[in-house]
C-alpha cells in the first residue's frame, strides 16, 4: 500500500497533482467544520508557500517506505489535531479528530485524484481506482481510524461523495478566501523573495486562471449551491490546463520530481547548495527584467525590498511577519500554537519535548494576555502590542528557548558545537550553512574557529531578542516570519 511501488507514490510526482490538491483543499474548506478549523487555527493566509511544504512532507512521510517513519508522523498528526476544536461563527461545534471529518479530508484526495486523470483524458480503469482507494483507506488505517469512515468499497464511495457533495457542503468563509483573496494576494514563494514586480506580473497573470479552472472543476451540484460563478470558457480552460499539466510528466523524471520542486521553491540565495549560484544569477537577470517591465506596463509600483536593511524591524513589521501566524490582524492562542507547531514538525520533536514546547508557548500567551490585552477581548491588536512591546521576553519565553535549545543540544552537554547547530538548520529550517562558527551570525564573526560552541545563554539571549522583535535573526526568520 505504500512506498515507491504505490499508486499515490506515481501520482506525488504528476503535475497535474498540484490542480487536483488544490481542488480538494477547496472542497475540504467547504466542510463546515473543516473551514472554520482553517479560519481559526491555519497559517495558509499568512503563509500558504510554508504550509503547502508541511503538508508535502507530511504526505511523503506518510506514504514512503519506512514504517518507522510513517508511524511517527501519524502519531504527531493525532497530536496536532488533538489540539484543533472550537466552535465556529453559527456556535457549532468543530473537532479535527472527529472520524468523519478526518474520513472527509482523504477523500477529498482520492476523488480529487481520481478527477484530475479524467479532466486531461487519461481516466483510470477501475483496478487501479480500487488499488488507489484501497491505499487512502491505509492512510486513514495508520491514523488510528476505525474501518468504515470511508465506505468499503467505490460504489459506496460515489454514494457517500455526492451525499456530502449535495449535502453537507457549505459555502465557507475559508473557501471563499481560497478561491479570491488567497490567489489575489499571495506573497511570493522564498525563490521570488525581493523580485516584487516580477512576481506581481505572474500573480496576476496565474491567480486568475487558477481561480476559473478550480471553480470549474468543483461538482456542478456543489458549485450551484454555492453561488460559485462560472467564466464563459472555463470549461475549455479547464481541460487545456489539464491536459497541458498531463503532457509536462514525458519531461526527464528529475524535472518533475516533487521534492526537487519545492526545495527549488524554498532554495535560499544564501545556503551553500550547488544551485544556490545559479539561483543568484537567474535573480539579477530576473531584477533587470523588472525594471524594464515597470517601464512598459502600467503595473502601480510595487515596494522594493531595501538593500543592506540592518538587524532592526518596527514593532508594526514584526507583529504582521512573526506574531500573526494566522494573518486575521490580530494576536490569540492559535497564533502561538501555530509557532508551536511549525517547531514541532520542523525539529521533528518527540512527544515529551512537542508537550513542553506548547505549554511554554500557552504560558507565554497567558503573560502577554495579561500584560498586553487593555481592552479585555481576548486577543491582542497590532497598536495593543506595539505599546506594550517591552513586555514580550517574560519567563515563559525563557522556557520556550531551553525546550528548542534542548532539541539541538544532540549530546547533552549544555553547548551547541557547529555540526548540531548546521544539523538545526537542515532539519529546522532546510537550508544548509557554511562557516566555521556558531550561532545566528556566526559565520560573519571574525576569529571564531572550528572549536567555537554556542551556550545555553547565548542562544536563550538570540531567541528571546527574535521573539520580542529586537532583532532579526538568520536562523529564526525562514522559520515563522517567511511566507
Amino acid at each position: 500500500m505504500f512506498g515507491p511501488d504505490s499508486q499515490f507514490h506515481r501520482f506525488f510526482n504528476d503535475p497535474r497533482w498540484a490542480l487536483a490538491v488544490l481542488r480538494a483543499t477547496v472542497l475540504e474548506a467547504a466542510h463546515p467544520q473543516i473551514g472554520a478549523a482553517l479560519i481559526d487555527n491555519s497559517t495558509f493566509v499568512a503563509h500558504p508557500w510554508r504550509r503547502l511544504r508541511n503538508t508535502l512532507v507530511s504526505l511523503q512521510r506518510m506514504f514512503g517506505a519506512d514504517d518507522e517513519t510513517r508511524h511517527r508522523e501519524a502519531a504527531r498528526l493525532n497530536r496536532l489535531h488533538a489540539r484543533l476544536s472550537g466552535t465556529d461563527a453559527q456556535n457549532r461545534p468543530y473537532d479535527a479528530m472527529d472520524p468523519q471529518v478526518r474520513a472527509w479530508v482523504v477523500a477529498t484526495l482520492f476523488e480529487s485524484s481520481v478527477t484530475m486523470c479524467r479532466l486531461s483524458g487519461q481516466p483510470l480503469d477501475r483496478i487501479t481506482m480500487e488499488r488507489l482507494y484501497a491505499e487512502f483507506q491505509a492512510f486513514l488505517a495508520v491514523l488510528g481510524d476505525q474501518a468504515g469512515h470511508l465506505p468499503p468499497t467505490l460504489k459506496e464511495f460515489w454514494q457517500y461523495h455526492d451525499h456530502m457533495v449535495q449535502e453537507e457542503l457549505e459555502d465557507t468563509e475559508a473557501l471563499r478566501i481560497i478561491l479570491y483573496k488567497l490567489f489575489d494576494h499571495l506573497p511570493a514563494p522564498p525563490l521570488l523573495d525581493g523580485l516584487p514586480t516580477v512576481w506581481a506580473a505572474g500573480r496576476a497573470l496565474a491567480g486568475p486562471v487558477l481561480g476559473t479552472i478550480t471553480v470549474a472543476s468543483l461538482p456542478e451540484p456543489f458549485r450551484r449551491r454555492a453561488g460559485l460563478p462560472e467564466t464563459p470558457g472555463a470549461q475549455a480552460l479547464m481541460q487545456s490546463v489539464y491536459t497541458a499539466a498531463g503532457l509536462a510528466r514525458f519531461l526527464p523524471d528529475n524535472w518533475i520530481q516533487a521534492e526537487n520542486v519545492t526545495s527549488l521553491l524554498f532554495l535560499s540565495p544564501d545556503s551553500d547548495d550547488p544551485h544556490a549560484a545559479a539561483l543568484t544569477a537567474l535573480r539579477g537577470r530576473m531584477k533587470r527584467a523588472g525594471a524594464l517591465f515597470r517601464l512598459v506596463t502600467p503595473f502601480p509600483p510595487q515596494p522594493e525590498p531595501t538593500e543592506g536593511a540592518g538587524p532592526q524591524r518596527d514593532a508594526e513589521e514584526f507583529f504582521t511577519a512573526v506574531l500573526d501566524q494566522t494573518g486575521d490582524g490580530y494576536l490569540d492562542w492559535p497564533d502561538l500554537a501555530a509557532m508551536a507547531r511549525e517547531l514541532s514538525s520542523r525539529l521533528d520533536l518527540d512527544e515529551p519535548a512537542e508537550t513542553r514546547l506548547y505549554h511554554a508557548y500557552a504560558e507565554w500567551w497567558k503573560e502577554l494576555q495579561a500584560a498586553l490585552d487593555a481592552d479585555g477581548d481576548g486577543r491582542i491588536s497590532k497598536e495593543e502590542y506595539a505599546a506594550g512591546v517591552p513586555s514580550l521576553a517574560g519567563p515563559a519565553l525563557i522556557r520556550v528557548a531551553e525546550v528548542l535549545f534542548s532539541a539541538t543540544d544532540a549530546d547533552g552537554d549544555q553547548s551547541i558545537d557547529a555540526d548540531e547547530y548546521r544539523a538545526l538548520f537542515r532539519t529546522a529550517f532546510r537550508r544548509t550553512v557554511a562557516g566555521t562558527g556558531v550561532g545566528p551570525d556566526a559565520d560573519a564573526d571574525a576569529g571564531a574557529g572550528q572549536g567555537a560552541r554556542y551556550s545555553r545563554s547565548a542562544f536563550v539571549k538570540d531567541f528571546l531578542s527574535f521573539m520580542s522583535g529586537r532583532s532579526r535573526s538568520t536562523a529564526f526568520d525562514p522559520l515563522l516570519a517567511e511566507a
